[in-house]
């Protein structure tokens, strides 16, 4: 059957979308960078999720990325324009965040590959996770000279507890799947070439039931951390505020675009 004819034929920029069986799968689409976010990205899946929300035809969306990546996260080139948006209709990272938050579908993510900084904690604004085996997550917050977002440095805690989240927050290395799935992080762990058939039968089963119902336990899903995830995310921007473009943040950032170990030792005296 082909995808069902509706607004999201209009085509975006950084994603592709399509609406079959009630689940909308929106793909991260900028393979050259291994999906890393930019504005543009932000934005569309902003958008995407936003016309889901008021799309009766829309009973749950499947988020996954294209190229064998689910996304290498920051695009750093972008940061300063991510974190800091435009006066006017909240945009970037503020509104795809909002967006997570207050989204009341089910919202599925499938990380077929890497995933990496907002590539991991948008998993945790997700309903259900599913990794493929090949998939690798690393939160490199600390080691980019700057602090989580999207609520992570409440729900990460949540997930883990407060000792684990601190030490992959911390360390800022490379997590597994098999390591994930023991964690927590995600509901299952499954091949590689199954992942996305897998979580499009769970999604098109979750689409299936009584949208209205569906929602309310969601909203009620979802209510029991509202406060404290509003809290975290404005503590958090403020910090990213703080911290982007900060020297420990620039000398990350040319580090890694001249290929070599960053060196925060000159930065702790700078006299």
């Amino acid at each position: 059957m082909p995808p069902a004819e509706s607004e999201f034929a209009v085509p975006f920029e950084t994603i592709s979308t399509d609406l079959t069986n009630r689940v909308l799968t929106i793909t991260i689409n900028r393979p050259h960078k291994k999906n890393a976010f930019n504005v543009q990205q932000y934005n569309d899946i902003r958008d995407a999720l936003r016309a889901a929300r008021n799309d009766d035809d829309t009973g749950a969306v499947l988020l996954t990325g294209s190229g064998g990546a689910f996304s290498a996260g920051q695009d750093l080139s972008d940061m300063g324009a991510t974190v800091n948006p435009q006066p006017g209709e909240i945009g970037g990272f503020a509104g795809y965040q909002e967006e997570l938050i207050t989204f009341d579908k089910p919202l599925l993510s499938a990380v077929n590959g890497v995933a990496v900084g907002i590539g991991v904690t948008t998993l945790f604004l997700s309903d259900i996770v599913y990794l493929a085996e090949s998939a690798r997550l690393r939160m490199p917050f600390v080691s980019l000279g700057i602090v989580p977002e999207a609520g992570s440095s409440l729900l990460l805690q949540q997930i883990v507890g407060p000792q684990v989240a601190a030490e992959l927050l911390y360390t800022a290395g490379w997590i597994s799947s098999e390591r994930a799935q023991e964690l927590g992080m995600c509901a299952r762990v499954v091949p590689d070439d199954q992942l996305l058939d897998q979580m499009t039968e769970l999604a098109e089963t979750i689409a299936a039931q009584p949208p209205n119902s569906l929602r309310e336990t969601k909203r009620l899903l979802m209510a029991t951390r509202a406060d404290a995830l509003r809290a975290a995310t404005e503590a958090e921007m403020d910090a990213l505020v703080r911290t982007v473009g900060s020297p420990e943040n620039m000398e990350a950032i040319m580090a890694f675009m001249e290929k070599r170990a960053p060196d925060f030792a000159k930065l702790r005296n700078p006299s």
